[in-house]
């Protein structure tokens, strides 16, 4: 195989990992003298010239890369501080129910899982336990994500704001079959289908471009991979090509590695999308950050030409709030590991991430990774809630912050990639249309 086949098959492997603006420019107000005073006034806009306002509220390697994120013509809405996007009862009411059962292992599994934020988070504490931070990336791990996702997405490779040949687009979908909290599930202890050992099923459709449309992907990732490392059951893919017209089962690539020279690896997805006991753990504390938090517009699928700056990498062009933010550092147990360590700063409602700093092995700043969100109770442009997101049984008000694009940069080399689906909502089809979705035949016969 070549090398530009070789980079399509393993760029066709990172899609299987995935589990699942513009903004009319403002005056800044008269009088704004700090971010202090803009959460109160709802609709403030910073522009580029007052963009040193924003320092006090943003990692200190974010102003140290800024020219990445922030560029003239830009207009941040500042949005509410503090906004209330808590879950759903009916995840509230699963993290009460079994609280007390989730226990870690000594490589830091997690045990006796039964559903819900295995450790409420207003009972750990940073300071006095040595465990706050395996406990708070399983609570990442095991937000609330509606039932997964399903969404268009695209993907580009930017070279210094210049996109490079290699873009994909396609459909993905990934549902939650374990552990589910909603009371027709209950019987069965939270498993959708009896007996179920797949935490998750994941896969993806490309359409775009030409060469690689009609590829499939379907992944499992099992139950037992959160258990302990000597015990955990690996994920299976198998990966459907046009051109050979069979099925075959891949095995997954090394998912710290940079995927077909991209910066981008599996365990780079929404920050973090690897298994806590391959790292060591350490909660940082807690601190106040302005992020891309809630997005007022609308990109890729509703919109082919949205505003991402010069770089191909700025959200500047949408709305930011400031957060309440729980910081972590992973330390890699694997030697051959290519980081360091990676810092992730999260949102302590939510759990959804805001932003991580991966350092290479020599310790130096590599890549910086990035958000935009969603809330599934607000209308965005002329898409309404309901319509992009539907209730279902057990869940009349979905209440999911969604990641809806990851922005990486690489600091070291200047390009970068964006995966945007803005489209994504977590709403369950039927059980039959999820049977025939997980079925690894349906590759060949298609969606």
């Amino acid at each position: 195989m070549g090398e530009r086949v070789l980079r399509r098959v393993e760029l066709r492997r990172w899609i299987a990992g995935i589990s699942v603006a513009v903004v009319t420019v403002g005056a800044t107000p008269a009088g704004a003298a700090s971010i202090e005073d803009l959460p109160d006034r709802l609709g403030a806009v910073i522009v580029h010239d007052d963009l040193a306002q924003l320092k006090p509220w943003l990692p200190d390697s974010v102003w140290d890369h800024r020219r990445f994120f922030f560029h003239p013509g830009m207009a941040i809405e500042i949005g509410p501080r503090q906004r209330d996007y808590s879950p759903p009862p009916v995840y509230r009411d699963a993290t009460a129910r079994h609280r007390g059962t989730a226990t870690l292992g000594e490589d830091g599994a997690l045990l006796g899982y039964a559903g819900g934020q295995p450790f409420p988070v207003d009972e750990i504490a940073c300071d006095g336990d040595p465990q706050a931070g395996v406990k708070l990336i399983w609570n990442f791990v095991h937000r609330w994500q509606g039932f997964g996702a399903r969404a268009k997405f695209r993907y580009v490779y930017l070279d210094r704001g210049e996109t490079l040949p290699l873009t994909y687009q396609g459909t993905t979908s990934a549902w939650l079959l374990k552990w589910r909290p909603e009371p027709r599930f209950q019987e069965r202890g939270g498993d959708v289908f009896p007996d179920e050992k797949r935490a998750a099923v994941i896969g993806f459709e490309v359409d775009k471009p030409p060469q690689a449309a009609g590829t499939r992907t379907l992944t499992y990732r099992y139950a037992d991979s959160f258990g302990p490392l000597a015990a955990a059951k690996p994920e299976d893919t198998w990966i459907y090509a046009r051109q050979v017209r069979r099925i075959r089962k891949i095995s997954q690539t090394q998912r710290s590695n940079a995927i077909a020279g991209t910066d981008f690896s599996f365990d780079d997805l929404f920050t973090f999308s690897g298994l806590p006991p391959q790292y060591d753990w350490k909660c940082l504390g807690e601190r106040q950050l302005l992020a891309p938090m809630n997005t007022k517009a609308l990109g890729f699928p509703y919109s082919e030409n949205g505003s991402y700056g010069p770089s191909g990498l700025s959200y500047a062009n949408d709305r930011w709030e400031l957060r309440r933010a729980v910081g972590l550092e992973m330390k890699p147990k694997d030697a051959n590991h290519p980081y360091s360590r990676k810092v992730l700063w999260i949102d302590r409602q939510t759990f959804q991430p805001l932003y991580s700093f991966a350092y290479d092995t020599k310790g130096e700043l590599w890549k910086i990774i990035y958000h935009n969100h969603r809330w599934s109770e607000d209308d965005v442009g002329d898409v309404k809630a309901r319509d992009w997101y539907p209730a279902w049984e057990g869940v009349p008000e979905p209440r999911d912050l969604r990641v809806v694009s990851d922005a990486i940069v690489n600091v070291q080399t200047g390009t970068g990639n964006r995966l945007d689906f803005w489209d994504s909502q977590g709403s369950p089809p039927s059980l039959g249309e999820i049977r025939r979705y997980i079925d690894v035949q349906r590759l060949r016969r298609g969606r």
